[in-house]
């Protein structure tokens, strides 16, 4: 039997800081590697029907890849995931101006957000199996992000197959803040080249309309009727790009939100959630699924807002449960 927790020594980075890479493994010998660059979820290995193993998200061999790669393969996101409209937004009429890394836009964060943040780690066992518990400060003024903000970001892998990260933040100053995590699923394995053959369902009424920059209008619109409902479950016909709204019943209670198949594997996965809303993104061979606000909410009033306050502790759980 595999050690819960490894830990091994990766790569050092242009300036010198050592990222390492840690495993943690359960009873059935499903292991989940999560790199200290980025907090990213590097592989993960769950059975099939038949029992083989086989690597269930999309990942790069060697660190060298995620420096150069704009495509955030499986890690934290932050200070905002998603787009900020023109790099702007307001707290108590004051203004503040963002780093914009994707033309006039700020997207997930800015240019150095926490994907390409070392996290502080710390790991151990715990009553249901074993977890990896990382933290990062970033400072008042970070790519224009106001106030000193704490989070800490915990993996932890149970005996029932589920991978449960919970995030919590703390800010000196009135902030906005929008935390997820960007893993890219492909339940066939690592010789499976589409998500084509998966089928996909997700527990929300609505959808939010995007504009040519794909930044929300700040209308929402029903997915009944549309290409879009994906209520009941079914296959993935068509490239997706969307932020869904989940169902209103389901906010604030951590409850499910998404569930993934793939026939030919047996493989299943099931999402539950606190957050408010989910978005699905094919690129790569996989399928994003990220729990969190909804993009630029800063600028709208009728979104969930996500300000955070000074003496108030943000939280959020999301639920991974393979099957």
């Amino acid at each position: 039997m595999n050690a819960p927790i490894t830990m091994k020594p990766l790569s050092h980075l242009p300036d010198g800081r050592m990222v390492d890479a840690y495993t943690l493994t359960n009873v059935h010998g499903v292991s989940v590697r999560i790199l200290t660059y980025g907090g990213a979820i590097q592989s993960i290995r769950a059975p099939d029907r038949d029992g083989e193993l086989d690597d269930i998200v999309l990942g790069y061999d060697h660190l060298e890849r995620y420096l150069e790669s704009p495509r955030y393969f499986g890690c934290l996101v932050g200070r905002y995931a998603g787009r900020i409209a023109g790099g702007q937004f307001s707290i108590d009429g004051r203004d503040y101006d963002l780093d914009r890394n994707e033309g006039a836009n700020c997207l997930h964060g800015g240019g150095v957000g926490f994907d390409k943040t070392v996290w502080a780690a710390k790991a151990q066992e715990t009553r249901v199996g074993a977890k990896l518990t990382l933290n990062h400060v970033s400072p008042d003024g970070d790519m224009g992000f106001p106030g000193e903000l704490s989070v800490q970001a915990v993996y932890e892998l149970t005996r029932g197959n589920e991978l449960r990260l919970d995030i919590s933040a703390t800010t000196t100053a009135p902030t906005v803040v929008n935390l997820t995590n960007h893993t890219y699923w492909n339940l066939g394995g690592l010789n499976s080249r589409h998500v084509r053959d998966h089928e996909l369902q997700i527990l929300a009424d609505g959808v939010l309309v995007t504009d040519g920059s794909l930044l929300p209008t700040g209308e929402v619109l029903p997915v009944a009727g549309t290409d879009l409902d994906y209520r009941q479950p079914r296959t993935l016909t068509a490239d997706l790009d969307h932020t869904f709204v989940l169902t209103e019943k389901k906010r604030g209670a951590l409850a499910p939100a998404a569930r993934l198949t793939h026939a030919g594997s047996g493989r299943s996965l099931q999402i539950d959630t606190t957050e408010p809303c989910l978005t699905a993104y094919t690129g790569w061979g996989g399928l994003a699924l990220e729990t969190q606000h909804a993009p630029d909410a800063p600028n709208h009033a009728n979104f969930l807002p996500a300000l955070l306050r000074p003496g108030v502790v943000l939280k959020t759980t999301t639920v991974f449960k393979l099957g």
